[in-house]
């Protein structure tokens, strides 16, 4: 038993009754995300955010739906109905996923559980199972700040990284992956990558599909190339306006970036997505899976010898 699930609570406050705007963006669709067509096609978030194995969907949305209905006894009655959102990796390679270990009780957990501040990495949660370059992945964090010149506003990414190839896999450029062939998985499958983006920038619906976009290019930055068998997507929210469920106006008023300023966004999630997906392979362990199948931890002592060897540190001039 290799897996889990993760939850994200989007923002503080009634996210059902004041939503967020959001996006999204599917680079390969060798996968599946239980309410994200919605999400597509409305602009906003409205509930929170699931990560988990691909047979565990249906149980993750159920625990969900049945979390909403104990919040608000209106829905499918005096109320919409909803469709939470449940995104899914592929890690039979480590886990028992025939099993279908994930249970309601674990989701009721994991919402209970979250809070704000650090965030665990590696083989945790929805990671528990997770491969990443052949080496052991799972769940990584990154952000960035902009300065004050550039509205001072935060871009923070939270992914689960299941995907790439052992020869694809680049360090700040350096082929990483060419050098250590050793070490490699008993069982290993095409996987996937979900990452979620999260923002205080004033974005609309249009503009965060574009921030989940340019998430991808910091994901090709690690070597990864969307595979066949790959599941590569990507979603970003921002908190900054919030969207009443029931209007009472025909019209809002939202404070929205001009796209003429919005660059250093893009700069900013790709390269938190960038180091995410590096901070989820130094975080993870070493980890024996099912049928005794072993998946190693990146080793960081040979990592740091072969960026020293490309990357010499600049002598002082005497």
């Amino acid at each position: 038993m290799r897996t889990g699930v993760t939850v994200i609570i989007p923002a503080a406050g009634d996210l059902w009754r004041s939503k967020l705007m959001a996006g999204g963006f599917v680079l390969n669709g060798n996968g599946e995300a239980a309410g994200l067509m919605w999400l597509l096609e409305s602009g906003i978030l409205e509930t929170p955010i699931a990560l988990t194995n691909t047979l565990s969907i249906g149980t993750v949305q159920k625990a969900l739906v049945d979390w909403m209905l104990g919040r608000y006894p209106g829905i499918g009655v005096t109320d919409d109905t909803l469709a939470p959102l449940v995104f899914e990796c592929d890690d039979s390679g480590l886990n028992d996923i025939r099993g279908q270990h994930v249970k309601g009780r674990h989701v009721f957990a994991a919402l209970k559980s979250a809070s704000s501040g650090p965030v665990a990495e590696g083989a945790v949660g929805a990671g528990a199972g997770m491969m990443t370059y052949e080496f052991k992945g799972g769940i990584g964090t990154a952000s960035r700040r902009l300065g004050p010149e550039n509205g001072g506003w935060t871009v923070g990414v939270l992914l689960n990284a299941n995907h790439g190839r052992r020869p694809t896999l680049r360090v700040k450029g350096v082929p990483v992956g060419e050098q250590l062939r050793d070490l490699m998985p008993g069982k290993f499958r095409d996987g996937s990558i979900v990452i979620v983006v999260a923002t205080d920038a004033p974005l609309e619906s249009r503009q965060l599909c574009r921030l989940a976009r340019r998430a991808m290019l910091g994901l090709a930055r690690t070597g990864a190339v969307a595979m066949h068998g790959s599941g590569d997507v990507a979603i970003a929210f921002s908190t900054a306006n919030r969207i009443p469920h029931y209007p009472k106006k025909p019209t809002l008023r939202l404070k929205v970036l001009s796209d003429f300023f919005i660059d250093p966004l893009f700069e900013a999630a790709a390269e938190a997505t960038e180091e995410a997906v590096l901070n989820a392979m130094l975080a993870a362990k070493t980890t024996v899976g099912r049928d005794g199948n072993t998946v190693h931890a990146l080793p960081h002592d040979r990592l740091k010898s072969l960026l020293a060897r490309y990357m010499p540190v600049p002598q002082e001039a005497p």
